[in-house]
């Protein structure tokens, strides 16, 4: 595989650009001839006509709008490294945290500084979970906020 410049790896933005629309008008040889102009590189052998289409409608597109938000840039390097982590809940501050553990209610509140409980405040739910059972805990999911997070996504998706 070749190296290629920094300057050959960026899309070249012309005025003779076409529309996306003018794509599915395009035959085989038109979007060869335009690959270079819009993603700056060579054309990968083998492919086939409907996904230059794509890649080139995707990449105009991209070029008139701005593209992926960097939250989906890096959700979608993590999916590519295999990881299936599920995202933990996003706990916005002056959240409220109870639960009950041997008969005591525990109260804890989402500051600015951390995680208020007991006129103290923590880092995170689990220091807390832990200082409450005596053993490691998941804090998110010592407090529910797993189970909470995950219904919600359940609620979302209907089956037809």
């Amino acid at each position: 595989m070749s190296k290629r410049t920094k300057d050959q790896m960026q899309p070249r933005e012309t005025q003779n650009t076409p529309s996306v629309e003018a794509l599915a008008q395009m035959g085989r040889e038109g979007l060869l001839d335009l690959w270079p102009t819009v993603m700056g590189t060579v054309v990968p052998r083998g492919m086939s006509q409907g996904l230059l289409r794509r890649f080139l409608a995707f990449e105009l597109q991209v070029n008139a709008g701005g593209g992926l938000s960097k939250a989906d840039l890096v959700e979608i390097a993590r999916l590519g490294a295999g990881s299936s982590r599920a995202k933990t809940a996003r706990m916005a501050q002056g959240s409220r945290f109870l639960r009950e553990w041997n008969g005591v209610t525990h109260v804890v509140e989402h500051t600015e500084a951390g995680y208020l409980w007991n006129g103290d405040v923590h880092a995170s739910l689990s220091a807390i979970a832990k200082a409450i059972t005596g053993a490691h805990w998941s804090g998110p999911r010592f407090f529910g906020v797993k189970a909470a997070a995950s219904a919600a996504t359940n609620k979302k998706r209907v089956p037809k």
